[in-house]
């Protein structure tokens, strides 16, 4: 089959960058997708390539159809298939108590959240089908089961995603292809660690159990397994990456 091709959702930073780079050592070629941060994207795809694999950067916002028809088209115009797609793009959300939520703000990021992999899965599919083997990982939050102030609305969205991938994972099983989740707790050095206070980040990181944050290369190597042949027969499944704060 040759080398796989993975397109990774925000990848310019975070656990998609880590992810890029950990598939690169894996021997992937790596589709770089980011909104609007290309010089961080292609010291990603550096990366990947000095690491052994491939990379292309593409530009695309995950919201708007037009853009992620073109994301995908490109990568399968690059390289002739698309094997798997980690969807890790965050959008924005509020940090607020449900008694200061507005419903906008709540359907804001309900929309963006489940647009996204709405229209990268439709996109990535029908490829998929035909070749009969395709890998989807969505990269959700543990916040999505266990609530923590001030995070409705990112929990909400999460919780939304998890049950959409497992229906998606029951209907397109038949058809070599296997949908996951991956749940990581606060992560360090990604936009949403980074901006919570210290204080709140020392008292996390002393409530689980490994004693520390997780690491964007803690994320991106469980991502990493879903997206190659050793999860084969894994689907629909909901994989916690937080030291064991959360044990389901």
């Amino acid at each position: 089959m040759g080398e796989r091709v993975c397109l990774i959702t925000g990848a310019s930073r975070g656990i998609g960058a880590a992810t890029a780079r950990e598939l690169g050592i894996r021997g992937f070629r790596v589709v770089v997708n980011h909104r609007d941060s290309a010089t961080a994207a292609e010291a990603v795809a550096h990366d990947v390539r000095a690491a052994g694999g491939d990379a292309l950067v593409v530009q695309a916002d995950v919201t708007d159809p037009g853009d992620v028809n073109r994301l995908v088209d490109t990568a399968v115009g690059h390289w002739g298939r698309l094997d798997v797609l980690v969807h890790n793009a965050m959008a924005p959300f509020p940090v607020t108590s449900f008694a200061d939520l507005d419903w906008e703000q709540l359907s804001a990021k309900l929309d963006q959240e489940m647009h996204a992999a709405y229209l990268l899965t439709k996109a990535v599919l029908p490829g998929m089908t035909d070749r009969g083997h395709g890998r989807l990982v969505y990269l959700s939050t543990g916040l999505s089961r266990r609530p923590r102030d001030g995070m409705i609305a990112l929990g909400v969205a999460k919780a939304a995603l998890d049950s959409f991938v497992r229906y998606v994972a029951a209907e397109v099983a038949p058809d070599g292809i296997t949908a996951n989740v991956v749940a990581p707790s606060t992560v360090e050095d990604t936009a949403v660690g980074d901006g919570l206070p210290d204080e709140l980040r020392t008292q996390l990181a002393a409530a689980t159990p490994m004693r520390r944050l997780a690491r964007p290369e803690d994320v991106a190597r469980t991502v990493a397994h879903f997206a190659g042949d050793d999860a084969a027969f894994t689907t629909g499944s909901w994989a916690p990456v937080n030291g064991g704060s959360i044990m389901p």
